[in-house]
């Protein structure tokens, strides 16, 4: 019995998921970011991880050919940033009416400057996985700031509830 894309869809949605810009150099001036919730930590030693990265995508190529990126752990404040993103259509517009800012690692891997964790990767390895690629990056640098997740549940954004102590 195989399962539709649909019925997969629905049931993942169930699995919630932080969220994640992945930044790449299209050129000395230009940077792109891609929205991706498929991310994971994979090793300690040496410091690995993994986000899966949709064949099609605009930073598909551009992940193969530059063999760095970053990757951004966005806070719930920044669901904004996230839409924009996901769109493949980047405009500088709407990302200064968005506030997006780019500062670059000690190895000058572009990064947003302000999110809650930033990942500066190395690509080490790629393997196919259906219509994605799976990117596992060696973690070069690494900061971490202050504030709370933006997670991903049930096709929507949202935040930790607050617990009682």
């Amino acid at each position: 019995m195989t399962i539709t894309g649909e019925e997969f869809r629905r049931a993942l949605g169930h699995f919630a998921t932080g969220v994640t810009v992945v930044t790449v150099r299209r050129s000395q001036e230009l940077i792109h970011g891609m929205t991706a919730n498929a991310f994971t930590a994979v090793s300690l030693e040496p410091p690995l991880v993994l986000v899966c990265v949709d064949q099609r995508a605009r930073s598909h190529p551009l992940l193969l050919e530059q063999k760095r990126f970053g990757v951004n752990v966005l806070r719930e404040d920044q669901e904004p940033l996230a839409c924009y993103f996901a769109d493949s259509d980047q405009d500088h517009e709407t990302a200064k009416r968005l506030g997006v800012e780019y500062a670059a690692s000690e190895r000058g891997t572009p990064w947003l400057k302000e999110c809650l964790a930033r990942l500066d990767c190395t690509l080490v390895a790629t393997h196919e996985g259906g219509d994605h690629t799976l990117f596992i990056g060696q973690v070069e640098q690494a900061s971490a700031g202050t504030g709370r997740p933006l997670l991903f549940y049930g096709g929507k954004f949202g935040g930790l509830a607050s617990r009682a102590t």
